[in-house]
């Protein structure tokens, strides 16, 4: 578990189907009302399907059981190695992703780490070679969101683009990430650089390597907001991402897809573009001074 990241619960749910009064229980409202209003058919991705759990807490670990009707509850992370055939490590406090997938990767074991993936160049450079190999996955379920199929599908020419906005609660350092799986897909460039605007709340601006501009701005706490617009020289667009489930469970399909074929799911330099942004915004932020990417060696 950590801090407001109910993620371990709703992907169970997805996963394995979801008892009522356990995940009425469970103490995440908003992933209670937005499972329950899905058909049954929806659930399930695959062949998966979750039958260990740990978190930090055993109580929290009895209530993950009871609510996605998993069977056995661990002690320990490393009780579930020669137990399972795949992890998902449900956390997005980038800190703690080394340590808990380190014993897994090395073990073989498939792995999604949820977002962001690391702020780390050091830990990024571990992490090249599983995510080479199809051994690692991580991205946030934005990358998947169902109401970007339509401009992801090439279905509306915005024309010659000019400026690409997002914006997002909290902060750019665990929340960036969402937009950038969202808003890079798109786009048939790579990031260059970063710089951060002098704002009362985070606002970063990306350089594209054919000149498109991404700016992203975090409010902090405000209002719960995914937001993306395109603008382009024939049409503007815009769009409130808020399907989790869908997105959720597109995410954990393409998982399961990448245990099978054991190859990455995820472009390697597409997970490499989001991550090094990322770390680019944050030096950007402290220095006040733009970033470029290439600046971020990790070999």
């Amino acid at each position: 578990m950590s801090d407001g990241n109910g993620h371990p619960f709703s992907f169970s749910a997805i996963i394995n189907g979801y008892c009522d009064d356990g995940l009425r229980a469970a103490g995440w409202p908003g992933i209670y009302d937005y499972v329950c209003r899905r058909h049954g058919s929806e659930f399930g991705v695959g062949e998966l399907r979750v039958t260990h759990a740990w978190t930090q807490d055993a109580e929290q670990t009895t209530l993950l059981c009871a609510a996605a009707c998993i069977p056995h509850a661990v002690a320990s992370p490393t009780d579930m190695i020669g137990q399972v055939e795949a992890v998902i490590i449900a956390r997005d406090d980038h800190a703690s992703h080394l340590p808990l997938a380190t014993p897994f990767l090395e073990a073989g074991i498939p792995v999604f780490i949820d977002k962001p993936l690391t702020l780390d160049l050091e830990e990024l450079h571990y992490f090249q070679s599983y995510l080479e190999r199809g051994q690692l996955m991580s991205c946030s379920g934005m990358r998947y969101a169902r109401e970007l199929d339509v401009w992801r599908a090439g279905q509306v020419d915005h024309g010659e683009l000019k400026l690409v906005r997002g914006t997002i609660v909290n902060d750019w350092e665990r929340y960036g990430v969402h937009l950038l799986d969202a808003i890079l897909p798109l786009l048939s460039s790579r990031p260059l650089s970063v710089r951060a605007l002098p704002t009362s709340h985070e606002s970063l601006v990306v350089t594209m390597s054919d000149g498109v501009t991404i700016q992203i701005d975090a409010l902090g706490k405000a209002p719960a907001i995914f937001h993306v617009e395109l603008l382009g020289l024939r049409q503007i667009g815009a769009v409130d991402i808020i399907d989790n489930f869908s997105m959720f469970r597109r995410t954990l399909w393409e998982f399961w897809r990448q245990v099978v074929e054991q190859r990455p799911a995820i472009p390697v330099e597409a997970t490499f573009d989001v991550v090094k942004t990322l770390i680019a915004g944050k030096l950007a932020i402290k220095t006040r001074e733009e970033v470029t990417l290439d600046e971020l060696d990790i070999s």
